[in-house]
């Protein structure tokens, strides 16, 4: 699989040099997107040398917030980004918009099919949010996890 944007920078923190690697993609707003995206992300951090644990939580991330952006948009594609900094890694999904309300964790019926999704993403993120993206039409929903390395 050859990423479609995959940069290495390097900048100067406070005298520390940090590495920052990052990837974005395009995929049509289809439930079997999900899969993809799933997948282009696990073999992504798997090239990058991020451990087990983080790659597992990232796979999870990625499946709810793409889910969201495919089931409650009015979306033609939805766009991922990963972005890893050091030991923190930024996941970034962006729908085109037309959403009936903003993204928002809420509590769900035992009997209920769904909803549980951001809760889950909360519950594995240092942090995450949502904000309009950069056309103003859609919106951003991104997470942050903390990740150990391989060793690659």
């Amino acid at each position: 699989m050859a990423p479609s944007h995959d940069a290495l920078r390097l900048s100067r923190c406070g005298g520390v040099v940090a590495r920052h690697l990052q990837d974005v993609f395009h995929l049509p707003a289809m439930s079997a997107s999900v899969c993809e995206a799933r997948r282009r992300v696990l073999t992504l951090l798997s090239e990058w040398g991020v451990d087990e644990r983080c790659r597992a939580d990232a796979e999870l991330v990625v499946s709810e917030l793409f889910t969201n952006a495919v089931r409650h948009t009015d979306s033609a594609k939805v766009a991922c980004e990963v972005r890893l900094t050091g030991r923190q890694l930024r996941v970034e999904v962006t729908d085109e918009g037309c959403a009936e309300t903003a993204p928002r964790a809420r509590f769900s019926g035992i009997d209920e099919e769904g909803g549980r999704g951001l809760m889950l993403v909360g519950a594995l993120a240092e942090e995450w949010g949502v904000r309009p993206d950069e056309a103003g039409r859609g919106q951003v929903v991104w997470a942050c996890l903390r990740c150990g390395r391989t060793g690659r």
